[in-house]
């Protein structure tokens, strides 16, 4: 049987290893880190002493792709959720809480139920959202969406904007912004409902995966970062690594499932979306188990420096999307700032200083502008066995764990096409 090479063993090349090995496919899989999971990876902290993940990531129960991932390993008993689509907000100068709950109609009805709303918004403001579906090419979310002192702009669009997107509504695209509320709150509540890991990112997407795949008798390679390939004019021929290298025979196939940046320095010539925005978490450790009022383990944050707020038994985690302004400042300064946030959303005393741990992800994903979704490649990789794969690839999606596993499962299929022809 012919075998297949993916390199980097993220959510993407996971993706492909599982539809592959599924499918019988053999594969070995080349990890430069040492453990899988890229953006999603999970670890003992011990200042915290606690597990917490790299950063936070929310499904919703439109990412289909992400979903029959989990399905396919086992694991989608491991994602907690409300039982319908809400999602609440505080605004931390005022203090004032609201909970945007679409109902489950494809008819926007519910904006017209001021308990439904943003705050202090009225319903023709929220349906102001639907000139999304005539942006232009060129066009950001602000050009579309913005007016000045529309609460729903602030209060909704922003916080929505920049946590899916990484990018700031003033370069963001809004087509890409249009592709994701088509499929999610243009379809009604039920596709827009939140997914959240019960206990940790690696518990719910990578172990699993990497179990299955052991069982299988794939090969997963950890500490293992290529160096270079070595091929023909029309084939990759052999992986180098650090301290070994692996022979590509005829008709085995290779999937380059980097960060863009490692794939632009493996293959000469390739177009990569070349800017980035980074992400800044950071994890505090609580002085007991914190619950929000309608028992949902997230909140959405207006008013102050971060957007979302997690929680998981004892731990808060903040997330800073589209960090720009931040990522260069010291650690305990953005502690602080994070702090002041999350004791103002739980009501704590705000003079407490707990064990806190911030990371910092200066190139988390690429700059969802409209000129950079344009760099963006396709699965083809410059000679034939080559394939590649990412949540910076052209999967016509932003670049979240859907966009990834989403191209995971692209080249499997291209790879099967292959075999079975």
């Amino acid at each position: 049987m012919r075998r297949v090479h993916i390199i980097g063993a993220g959510m993407a090349g996971l993706a492909c290893a599982v539809r592959l090995t599924r499918a019988g496919i053999p594969v070995s899989l080349y990890e430069a880190a040492p453990q899988a999971g890229g953006r999603c990876r999970s670890f003992h902290d011990t200042r915290l002493d606690r597990t917490i993940d790299n950063g936070n990531h929310l499904l919703l129960a439109a990412n289909h792709n992400a979903l029959a991932y989990l399905d396919e390993i086992g694991a989608r008993d491991r994602l907690t959720a409300p039982p319908d689509a809400r999602f609440p907000f505080v605004d931390l100068r005022s203090g004032q809480r609201w909970t945007v709950h679409p109902a489950h109609s494809r008819i926007p009805w519910w904006v017209f139920a001021p308990d439904r709303r943003v705050a202090d918004a009225g319903a023709w403001a929220h349906l102001r959202g639907l000139r999304l579906a005539w942006a232009g090419a060129e066009a950001t979310v602000a050009d579309v969406l913005h007016r000045p002192g529309d609460p729903v702009w602030e209060r909704l669009w922003t916080p929505i904007t920049e946590s899916i997107l990484n990018t700031e509504p003033q370069a963001a695209s809004a087509r890409l912004m249009r592709t994701v509320m088509m499929e999610t709150f243009a379809k009604g509540g039920r596709a827009c409902r939140p997914l959240v890991a019960l206990s940790s990112l690696a518990d719910t997407f990578v172990d699993p995966a990497l179990t299955l795949l052991a069982q299988a008798g794939a090969q997963v390679h950890t500490k293992q970062r290529l160096r270079r390939f070595e091929g023909e004019p029309d084939a990759v021929t052999q992986l180098h690594f650090a301290s070994d290298s692996a022979p590509v025979a005829p008709g085995d196939q290779v999937v380059l499932a980097t960060p863009p940046r490692v794939a632009e320095q493996l293959v000469p010539g390739l177009t990569v979306p070349r800017e980035t925005r980074p992400i800044v978490n950071a994890h505090i450790r609580l002085p007991h188990r914190a619950r929000l009022s309608e028992g949902i383990p997230f909140l959405g944050l207006v008013g102050g420096t971060a957007q979302w707020l997690f929680l998981r038994e004892d731990v808060a985690s903040i997330t800073v999307s589209a960090a720009n302004e931040l990522v260069d400042r010291p650690s305990e300064e953005i502690a602080q700032m994070v702090w002041t946030d999350t004791a103002r959303a739980l009501s704590l005393d705000e003079r407490w200083q707990p064990a806190m741990r911030v990371i910092k992800e200066r190139r988390a994903t690429i700059a969802q502008t409209p000129d950079t979704l344009r760099a963006r490649p396709g699965i083809q990789g410059p000679v034939n066995n080559l394939l590649l794969a990412g949540d910076w690839t052209d999967t016509g999606l932003p670049a979240t764990i859907e966009s990834a596993v989403t191209s995971g499962q692209r080249a499997a299929a291209e790879i099967l096409r292959r075999v079975q022809g």
